[in-house]
């Protein structure tokens, strides 16, 4: 197996980012469209619904499709990448991606959108890991690569973050297609920026090991596999057929890898280089800082929507302390890995992500200002571990190899991730579940298991006697409650259905039901 390291000519490489902005800008772009289209059509998915008459399963794999065939391909992208081309990988992604992007005007079932998502995932996955692997490559300054990394990492953060906002404020003025079909452009444009600002790969600068095709579909099965039991745990349960078959899956393809990729000549990844501390710790801290994030935002979006009464779009806008934090640490995360070392700067970030995630345990209590201070203090030190470890697990690589690097990279924080959403979600369901199973056994206990004829605070339920009646309901000590418009139709005279009042505060002794 090839392994020299080659260092790629002064000739090939640009001074400073100034002197890069085309290919940097074109590198971003490809970024930034593949991370934005994973949470993009989330907000959309009851629009969908409603639109080509898709189930709740339907709409769940509409995102889920994408997920998968994106996470479990990475490796392989990275690996075809080295041994193809870097930018001719990149170039054909970007244009199938634009491609399928624009077929999204002729879905008409929920089958035919799964099946593109999950198209849109294939060619998403060979845009990741050579995105990032061509800006280390652009620069022969490790300053300049990290400061040019942390740019890569800011783009897809905001992607993955504004993906929701955007199409939410999206929907309000086009159909939802538009969604899709709007990356159309978006990629030609980073197609020709790549096109012209990004030298071809000579034959030097690439492996000529042969493409490991088994280790490559061993690796899709591991780790889609992998994925889809975090997804199907928190949707049918951990205990569920589905769920241990998928793991029994997983579990059975990760050992197949291991001993094929031990036995492979020419291996898709050499597992070799984790016995370098930093290939092995970069990894490690990638997956850890990946399952905060997911868990963090997860867990926040569902909190301002659900304990504050936002609106997704007045939610979504709640996470640009992130963004803005992202854009204005540069001089922190610069300053401690300059002055301290890249050891010292990432225990100085995983523990301000640490502190950062004890206050916002105890913040969510306290209102937004202190979760807003603690999502600054969790972006310091998420930027500063991510960077950093990204820069050195690429770094760690031989010169040949940087996509894999790359690609390891991005699968390390694919897969934390999936952990951080599947735990998060999985917890919120068990203490939601607790919760009212509590609820109801204090209620049959002070009850003797008969409803009493009126409760406090509780909204009386009256037949209506025409649809558009208003129904009231009174709080105690406080007065009537709003008033609550019922439209025509929906609760015919004679309902027993629970009349959702709107959102009051919780300060003025009042419950929202």
């Amino acid at each position: 197996m090839t392994t020299a390291i080659l260092k790629p000519p002064s000739s090939r490489t640009y001074p400073s980012l100034r002197a890069a902005w085309i290919p940097l800008a074109a590198l971003c772009l490809a970024f930034f469209v593949e991370m934005v289209d994973n949470t993009l059509l989330s907000i959309a998915l009851p629009t969908i619904g409603r639109d080509i008459g898709g189930g709740t399963t339907a709409l769940q794999w509409v995102t889920g499709a994408y997920s998968l065939t994106f996470g479990g391909l990475l490796l392989t992208a990275g690996s075809m990448a080295d041994r193809l081309g870097r930018r001719r990988v990149l170039l054909v992604g970007l244009s199938v991606f634009g491609a399928l992007s624009l077929c999204a005007v002729w879905v008409t079932t929920a089958g035919e959108l799964i099946t593109l998502r999950a198209l849109l995932g294939i060619a998403a996955a060979a845009m990741a890991p050579i995105t990032n692997s061509l800006v280390f490559r652009l620069f022969d300054d490790k300053a300049l690569r990290m400061r040019a990394m942390t740019v890569m990492i800011v783009v897809g953060m905001s992607g993955f973050i504004l993906g929701p906002l955007i199409g939410g404020t999206a929907l309000a003025h086009v159909r939802w297609e538009w969604l899709l079909v709007v990356n159309a452009p978006i990629a030609v444009i980073a197609w020709i920026g790549v096109r012209l600002g990004v030298p071809a790969d000579r034959p030097e600068d690439l492996t000529r090991d042969r493409l490991d095709i088994p280790g490559a579909a061993l690796s899709v099965a591991t780790i889609g596999l992998a994925c889809y039991a975090l997804t199907s745990g928190v949707e049918n349960g951990w205990l569920s057929t589905l769920t241990i078959g998928s793991v029994a899956g997983a579990g059975v393809a990760a050992a197949a890898f291991i001993r094929h990729e031990r036995r492979s000549p020419a291996p898709m990844l050499d597992l070799g280089l984790f016995a370098n501390g930093t290939v092995r710790g970069a990894a490690v801290a990638q997956i850890g800082t990946s399952i905060a994030m997911a868990g963090v935002m997860f867990g926040l979006i569902l909190h301002f929507q659900y304990a504050y009464g936002w609106s997704p779009v007045r939610a979504g806008l709640a996470n640009l302390p992130l963004i803005v934090t992202m854009l204005l640490a540069t001089p922190v995360s610069e300053g401690l890995a300059r002055r301290y070392g890249h050891r010292i700067a990432c225990l100085v970030g995983a523990a301000c992500l640490a502190v950062a995630l004890a206050g916002l345990s105890w913040g969510v209590e306290h209102g937004y200002l202190v979760i807003a201070l603690c999502m600054v203090l969790m972006t310091i030190g998420l930027r500063t571990v991510m960077t950093i470890c990204a820069v050195a697990l690429v770094d760690a690589m031989p010169a040949n190899r940087t996509s894999m690097g790359t690609a390891l990279n991005d699968t390390a924080q694919e897969v934390g991730t999936s952990v951080g959403t599947a735990v998060v979600g999985t917890l919120i369901a068990a203490l939601v579940t607790c919760r009212c199973r509590r609820r109801r056994r204090r209620w049959r206990s002070s009850t003797g298991g008969s409803r009493p004829r009126s409760q406090p605070g509780r909204i009386r339920r009256r037949p209506m006697a025409s649809a558009g009646r208003t129904p009231r309901c009174r709080t105690p000590g406080r007065g009537p409650a709003p008033r609550v418009r019922v439209r025509a139709g929906r609760s015919p005279a004679g309902s027993r259905r629970r009349v959702r009042s709107s959102p009051v505060s919780r300060s003025a002794g009042r419950r929202r039901w």
